[in-house]
């Protein structure tokens, strides 16, 4: 959870950067306003957990789309049962949403997810819950 949570305080300060452990490595693919419908865009990125990695918890204020491309990883939002996604497979996250688990539970392979936001203009993808 560490490193994701690193990953996102990074992402709402503008910057990635990470010191003496292994990098959660970020693609931002697209940003684009919804056309049709004001005010809303949606945003695409890939995000590659090393083994072991994971996130604390926090929310996206987006409604998010998340499909596994390689490796597995276990997530859990507050209230739901916790479950482990393997390549091909999806996870949806509510704007509502408190995310508690994203973990890669390999110790050896890393895991990379395709995650497509939709959401208000200029929201941040991620912010931290305490």
């Amino acid at each position: 959870m560490r490193l994701l949570g690193l990953f996102i305080l990074s992402w709402l300060i503008g910057g990635i950067a990470f010191a003496a452990e292994p990098a959660v490595k970020v693609t931002p693919l697209m940003t684009k306003p919804l056309v049709g419908i004001e005010g809303q865009e949606t945003a695409m990125i890939t995000v590659e957990i090393p083994p072991g990695g994971d996130s604390p918890p926090h929310r996206h204020n987006a409604t998010t789309f998340v499909y596994v491309l390689e490796g597995s990883v276990v997530m859990q939002v507050q209230g739901g049962k916790a479950v482990m996604l393997r390549a091909g497979q999806t996870f949806y996250e509510s704007p509502t949403d408190v995310h508690l688990v994203s973990r890669n539970p390999s110790s050896t392979a890393p895991a990379k997810l395709l995650v497509v936001f939709v959401k208000p203009v200029g929201t941040p993808l991620s912010v931290p819950v305490r």
